[in-house]
């Protein structure tokens, strides 16, 4: 009985440290040198990040110093011709321009007749004229029958003449002592009305007259106290000075 008292003894502590399978052991036992483990729940929790973000637009500085120009842009494509703009206000009336120069137009003509006929004799003869139809500034000399260059430039100049029946009509236009035109009429049974034309670059003091063939050509003009047959004109076209 004793023994039996005594087994029961010895097993009494195992039985008080086996736990209850009805509720969980609420205390493991550990050595004292174990490391202590990290509970599941506080592996699990991470400790979140913290930023700081600044709002730039509240903190606005002072206004810095204006920078360097910089370099000019390729220019671009030409656009399209554009419409039209209205008609803008009259402008106000300038003011007068300051006097030019004096505007002096050289002008020189004539136009000279003559109511006699002329024969010819054994030298030339220059044609005198008689009658004055125009002579402006007198360029025309009537007692020596020429005219007289005051104004260089172009000139047109034209003979008109009467012949005499049976005669011959010779005549030339003359430049200086230099023949440049002809009047010429053969001899026929009836007179007629003959005409020349030219224009010669004259130059200061040039002379121009009608010389008449002397006698180894028999000629003659015809003329009377009525009527004027032989008329010699001249005018300038173009100054050479300007």
């Amino acid at each position: 009985m004793s023994a039996v008292c005594l087994r029961l003894l010895l097993l009494l502590p195992l039985a008080c440290c086996v736990p209850s399978p009805s509720r969980p052991p609420s205390r493991l036992c550990k050595r004292c040198c174990d490391h202590p483990e990290t509970p599941a729940a506080a592996a699990q929790y991470q400790i979140p990040e913290v930023r700081t973000v600044i709002n730039m637009t509240i903190l606005k500085g002072d206004k810095g110093d204006r920078g360097d120009k910089g370099t000019l842009g390729k220019p671009g494509l030409e656009g399209a011709v554009g419409h039209r703009g209205p008609v803008g206000p009259k402008g106000t009336k300038g003011h007068a321009g300051s006097p030019g120069d004096a505007c002096k137009i050289p002008h020189s003509s004539f136009s000279v007749g003559r109511r006699k006929s002329l024969h010819s004799i054994d030298y030339y003869q220059a044609l005198v004229f008689d009658t004055v139809f125009v002579n402006l500034q007198e360029h025309f000399n009537m007692f020596k029958g020429k005219f007289y260059c005051y104004v260089p430039g172009i000139y047109f100049f034209n003979v008109n003449i009467h012949t005499w029946n049976f005669k011959e009509t010779y005549l030339h236009l003359m430049h200086n002592d230099k023949e440049q035109v002809i009047l010429y009429a053969q001899p026929s049974e009836r007179s007629i009305m003959q005409s020349q034309s030219v224009m010669m670059d004259l130059a200061l003091n040039d002379e121009v007259w009608v010389r008449l063939y002397k006698r180894e050509r028999e000629n003659a003009v015809y003329s009377d106290d009525v009527d004027v047959y032989i008329t010699f004109n001249g005018y300038l076209l173009a100054p050479s000075i300007q």
